[in-house]
């Protein structure tokens, strides 16, 4: 029986172990950046769509930005959906120069539908455009925002995703984290695979798309993750999503853990949703193709799955290590026994990485990262603090000062944001990971439910404070 329970756990902790390294070989390739030759001839003309659902209180800021674009003005127009608004959105949206159209349908709410009735409308108009450059209403958006779209498009690109930034980073834990794990996204997984030739993602806002692939496909409002559905059909049709880099979109996150939650929990319904649907018809393409970049779009549909995979992976690993009798369960750790080092280097740079990415998309100080980098050296000095102690409370009171000594050193060298940066990411960021493996258990579950759920803006920042 131990030796099946081996066999079958060394199979599975493999599979796993060769997914994430999978991951993480791509994800190298966003430490640097392509030399672009950029085509900054205005071409292209935009209408730039806003969904909005109840914003009076950022929908203002929001247009602003959009008129201040660096781009010629008879080139672009800006609408905003008022979508079932009960509030001054429309008002607001008009006093700042948009050209706005309000909507009432209770039946079909949300961003998918709003966005697919303008669309309509928007093929109707006697004004004719390229493209669509989508925006949600808490966004705020950098000046050279149309000029980087029209570069990527004149290069060929039919879609085209942004950079998405935070314009609250700080503002709470949940921001913070939220932020971290937008800025890795955008280096070690956009950027990335633009740097690879393959296809980025839509990014749900701050992406232009070309009318004339739009209305070939459809947008398609049925999903919760309408811009996941999309780019799968436009993988499927032999295209791909291209990435601007240089064209920014703050975007407002979640203050508390609820809000973050039942956000998060959203998209993971949509990515099972989409999964489902599309996840065969893309490894069926990738093979008869022989089409890498549809088999690396259909792993990325199946993101739910993978992370219950990883968490199954984790929870076999602590019950094998923290059995006394041992369970006879494979764990990938045993190919290093007699290299413990090569383990510990490996957990300095995996705890290193994403910081880096911070530091090169200069979110993170020198200083900060310095700190950072001497305090993930814990693998190696803790067990000489140690000497082979076994004692789970003396291991647990010498960890704690440990950490505890470098929250001081931080406070009183760097400062009470560095020591806030530094404490939330050392000891809650890691909390923020765990929340996804029930909050994808609850999206797989509740995948058939397709009721959107509103997240709510409150803050009220311009432009010029990001």
């Amino acid at each position: 029986m131990g030796d099946y329970i081996f066999s079958t756990t060394f199979a599975f902790q493999m599979f796993v172990f060769i997914l994430t390294l999978y991951y993480l070989v791509l994800s190298m390739f966003g430490f640097y950046r392509k030399k672009e030759k950029k085509n900054y001839e205005p071409n292209k003309r935009f209408a730039m769509i806003v969904a909005a659902h109840n914003e009076e209180v950022v929908i203002g800021n929001l247009i602003d930005s959009l008129q201040k674009q660096d781009y010629p003005k008879e080139l672009y127009d800006v609408f905003v959906i008022a979508d079932n608004c009960s509030d001054r959105t429309a008002e607001i949206a008009r006093k700042h120069g948009a050209n706005v159209f309000e909507r009432s349908d209770k039946e079909k709410r949300g961003k998918g539908y709003a966005l697919e009735w303008m669309f309509d409308k928007i093929f109707k108009m006697d004004k004719k455009y390229d493209a669509v450059a989508i925006f949600d209403a808490d966004n705020l958006v950098c000046q050279n925002f149309l000029k980087e779209m029209n570069s990527k498009m004149c290069q060929g690109y039919k879609v085209v995703q942004g950079y998405i930034d935070s314009k609250n980073p700080y503002d709470s834990w949940i921001t913070q984290s939220y932020s971290v794990a937008f800025w890795s996204a955008n280096r070690m997984f956009q950027l990335a695979r633009a740097n690879l030739g393959l296809s980025n993602q839509i990014g749900g806002t701050g992406f232009a798309l070309d009318l004339e692939v739009l209305k070939k496909l459809g947008w398609g409002a049925t999903c919760l993750t309408e811009d996941l559905e999309f780019t799968c059909k436009l993988v499927l049709n032999g295209s791909k999503v291209g990435w601007a880099h240089d064209a920014i979109v703050y975007d407002e996150k979640p203050l508390t853990l609820k809000e973050s939650w039942n956000q998060r929990k959203r998209w993971m319904q949509g990515f099972t949703d989409v999964s489902s649907r599309f996840f065969f018809k893309l490894i069926k393409k990738a093979f008869k193709d022989k089409d890498f970049i549809a088999f690396d779009c259909a792993l990325y549909v199946i993101q739910p799955f993978v992370t219950l995979l990883l968490a199954v992976s984790l929870v076999l690993t602590l019950a094998q290590n923290y059995s006394e009798q041992g369970l006879h369960i494979y764990v990938i750790s045993y190919m290093f026994l007699n290299y413990v080092w090569v383990w510990k280097l490996f957990s300095v740079f995996q705890f290193l990485l994403t910081p880096f990415v911070m530091l090169k998309d200069n979110k993170l100080s020198k200083k900060l990262f310095t700190m950072l980098a001497i305090y993930s050296l814990s693998v190696f000095i803790l067990p000489e603090l140690l000497q082979g102690n076994k004692d789970m409370l003396v291991i647990a009171a010498v960890n704690i000062i440990y950490t505890i000594s470098f929250f001081a050193v931080t406070y009183l060298l760097l400062g009470k944001k560095s020591y806030l940066i530094f404490f939330r990411y050392v000891l809650l960021y890691g909390f923020y990971t765990l929340t996804w493996i029930p909050i994808t258990i609850q999206g797989i579950l509740n995948k058939n439910n397709k009721e959107w759920s509103h997240t709510k803006h409150v803050r009220q920042i311009g432009i010029y404070e990001v």
